[in-house]
């Protein structure tokens, strides 16, 4: 199982959301050019973010993207469904209903009503990560790169979208 690196910008992305003044926001034109990425990728992730209530677009000449909600309510669970869906990660067949003994009746009735042991197992792994993930948040993200980021580093970010036309 593998996210797709569109999780990983949007939660950078999101970070970078996070201090800007009320009345500001952030563009696709700057969020591309500090992360590198093409701007139409990062248009089709940000798109995905409004639908999912995560980010809501300020529209005009210096208009751009803010966070719809406070940090403390956007969880990465929140993020990665956004980004990747809401499809379990395993999709069970049910192949235990087609193996050869099934053939026989009385043992395919009984193997039918018995619960796959596998797909119980590994829905109850994902629900152990998406609880992991639900509970990180943009704030606790935001304060752990306070944490271990210089206060240069931080400053400096701030100041590259607080300058490069950010709406503000």
């Amino acid at each position: 199982m593998q996210y797709s690196i569109g999780v990983e910008y949007a939660l950078h992305c999101l970070v970078y959301l996070i201090d800007i003044p009320p009345d500001a926001s952030i563009g696709i034109k700057e969020l591309s050019a500090f992360q590198g990425i093409s701007e139409t990728y990062l248009s089709k992730m940000f798109g995905k973010l409004t639908k999912a209530g995560i980010v809501r677009s300020v529209p005009g000449v210096k208009g751009g993207y803010r966070l719809a909600k406070a940090p403390a309510d956007i969880s990465f669970w929140d993020v990665v469904e956004a980004v990747e869906g809401a499809a379990p990660i395993f999709q069970c067949k049910n192949i235990k209903n087609n193996s050869l003994l099934c053939n026989d009746e009385e043992f395919a009735a009984c193997t039918r009503a018995a619960p796959c042991m596998i797909n119980l197992t590994m829905r109850e792994a994902e629900e152990s990560m998406r609880k992991t993930l639900r509970g990180k948040t943009l704030h606790w993200l935001n304060e752990e790169l306070e944490r271990v980021l210089s206060p240069k580093a931080r400053q400096e970010t701030r100041d590259y979208f607080a300058g490069a036309g950010s709406g503000v």
